[in-house]
């Protein structure tokens, strides 16, 4: 097979590259990462050794980071990234002191460190500490646990918040080994995105090591009061252990996935995969830390029909851990790609219907989404321009879903069997590198495409879907029978017609019946709907928020205990932002969202708080 063998310093050089015209393009890439302070083509860190204090108390993560270089100019700068960090020294492997500039703060992007090293300079070790406001780590007290207990932390590091508790080189075109010792409270277990313990250390003294190169953006770690469970020789999942048992049963079919994932497009090339259940206020679904996944509690729904979550960060395995965006303007790349893989995992374990439904609820969650930016809004782009802008802008269901339905689109064009074996070359040429979206393209074309323009220019429009604002016209249609059923249900409910419980109803036929009922319904009908079907009381997390946005919009305030509840106690960003936004469409509302806010924020990550503080300012 071909290898697209790109050196680490061209990827970051100052040039640029123009696309090919097609249907419509005049756009230039850069390929500088425009969210990191980093110059790679100049001194490039290689490996990470960490040595970590975790303190509690004081909230506060504390000792050093050695990192090993390569000094490719032979300069006297290595430039890193950093944001609220204490630098106390650093050394150079000489055993001297070095100096080092610590450059003032630039919104989102942090403080760029300085360090002036010589020409033979290998490895230089960092003394610092965070702060007790570092956004990537959320420090819990034990109410906020599910044990309640013991404290937890947890990191989130994506997009760019690694350099919050690491001074490290925070680019996902930046790729590194590490190895690490943590030292945590006795009884409580420390783990990180690489090779684990699963047993507890009497000491709380826990050693890691990873193999193969990561960028900063999958460095994570955890630790609180958590056991493990071991599904077969590779697989398993960790949490506390009152959540163990229900996870376990939750996520059994985990080996399969794997399994799966692995006949579709190649090896699993991690070594072991396992889940780990975080504490409710984690702001996203899932994280795909190699190795470890952290996932969110609110999947667990007692059947079993949230795991797709599961399969979307194993996805990952492939398509952003292994093969990553090289900046955070090619976000698509990473997540289109592993919303595609996700589906098709699903598709093979529970049937093409199953799928289905998944996939026509996705196209109406990115209909909303486009219309809400705006059909011309460069956001709705799949290659973006984040400079000078949070790359958590990016991070919405364009590069998700618009993403997905690129490569389904690609898919039917040239046939699954053809694309299944694109695909699988694709992450076998590319693994353990990063990629723009003109590389990708340009390999589509090459590998693909072949010159076909008819084939380009009518059926697969790369450049309309990739450069091209809104959906377009190529949109591949999917259509489901089952939900189907679920929108005549709605329909008969809304004309007034006595209607029967269902039998056999999955999660998503019933948030599809939900999103079909009309906008506004009267008391008496909000009142059926409760009564019937006991919405308000659903222990489902996704058909209860899609209940509570109609609960809010009708004003049926028998669900508001449900509602403070569910925003007190949950900090799934999907999840709150709807609802936040819901309530601040009216003044009551917004005023009932602040009075909420202010006893849930203090148990919000600051990647959900800066959403909601944003939208109820």
């Amino acid at each position: 097979m071909r290898f697209l063998n790109l050196l680490l310093a061209t990827a970051f050089c100052l040039s640029s590259c123009s696309r090919r015209t097609g249907d419509k393009d005049d756009t230039t890439m850069s390929t500088k990462d425009a969210h990191s302070f980093a110059r790679p083509e100049e001194a490039l860190v290689r490996h990470l050794d960490l040595n970590l204090k975790v303190d509690f108390s004081n909230q506060e993560l504390s000792g050093t980071a050695t990192l090993q270089i390569d000094n490719l100019s032979k300069g006297s700068q290595l430039h890193l990234d950093t944001r609220d960090l204490r630098i106390d020294s650093i050394l150079l492997d000489d055993g001297s002191t070095a100096k080092y500039d610590l450059m003032p703060a630039v919104p989102y992007l942090g403080s760029e460190l300085v360090v002036y090293i010589k020409p033979t300079t290998k490895k230089i070790t960092i003394a610092y500490r965070t702060s007790p406001q570092a956004a990537a780590l959320q420090w819990l007290k034990p109410e906020q646990t599910a044990g309640g207990k013991q404290p937890f932390l947890f990191t989130q590091s994506q997009a760019i918040l690694a350099r919050t508790w690491i001074p490290i080189q925070d680019s996902p075109g930046i790729r590194f080994t590490y190895t690490a010792r943590v030292s945590c409270p006795a009884g409580l277990m420390a783990l990180m995105s690489a090779e684990n313990d699963t047993v507890l250390h009497p000491d709380g003294v826990y050693t890691f090591k990873m193999p193969q190169a990561i960028p900063a953006y999958l460095m994570a770690l955890a630790v609180g009061d958590l056991r493990f469970h071991p599904y077969d020789e590779r697989s398993g999942v960790f949490a506390e252990p009152v959540t163990l048992d229900k996870a376990t049963y939750e996520f059994a079919d985990l080996p399969k996935m794997i399994t799966a994932a692995e006949e579709l497009y190649g090896p699993y090339a991690w070594g072991r995969y396992d889940v780990l259940v975080l504490p409710p206020s984690f702001p996203f679904g899932g994280m795909e830390n190699p190795r470890l996944t952290f996932a969110t509690p609110t999947i667990i729904a007692g059947d079993r029909s949230l795991v797709a979550l599961i399969a979307h960060e194993l996805a990952h395995s492939w398509s952003g851990n292994l093969v990553t965006n090289a900046t955070w303007n090619d976000f698509w790349l990473n997540e289109g790609f592993t919303v595609y893989f996700e589906a098709r995992i699903m598709e093979k374990l529970y049937g093409k219907e199953y799928e289905d439904m998944a996939t026509v609820l996705a196209e109406g969650e990115l209909r909303k989404t486009v219309a809400a930016l705006g059909e011309d809004n460069p956001d709705t782009r799949l290659y973006l321009n984040l400079e000078g802008r949070d790359p958590d802008d990016g991070m919405s269901d364009i590069a998700y879903e618009k993403g997905r339905f690129f490569l389904l689109n690609i898919e039917r064009a040239v046939g699954r069997e053809r694309w299944d074996a694109f695909l699988k070359q694709y992450f076998a040429e590319h693994a353990f590198q990063s990629i723009h979206t003109e590389q990708f393209l340009t390999y589509l074309e090459e590998n693909l495409i072949q010159g076909d323009g008819k084939l380009r220019n009518t059926k697969i429009r790369d450049n309309k879907w990739v450069f091209g604002t809104g959906l377009p016209d190529s949109f591949p249609k999917v259509h489901s029978a089952e939900l189907e059923k679920a929108q005549a249900l709605a329909a008969d409910f809304a004309a007034g017609k006595t209607i029967q419980n269902p039998q056999g109803w999955t999660t998503h036929h019933w948030v599809y019946f939900l999103r079909q009922l009309p906008a506004q319904l009267s008391p008496a009908q909000m009142e059926d709907l409760d009564r019937r079907f006991q919405f308000t009381g659903s222990g489902n997390s996704e058909i209860l928020c899609q209940w509570l946005e109609i609960c809010i919009r009708n004003q049926y305030t028998k669900a508001d205990a449900s509602l403070e509840r569910f925003l007190t106690s949950v900090g799934r960003r999907k999840f709150l932002k709807p609802l936040y936004t819901a309530l601040a469409a009216t003044p009551s509302g917004k005023e009932k969202a602040r009075a909420i806010y202010a006893k849930a924020r203090p148990g919000y990550h600051s990647v959900s708080s800066g959403t909601i503080d944003e939208l109820l300012r």
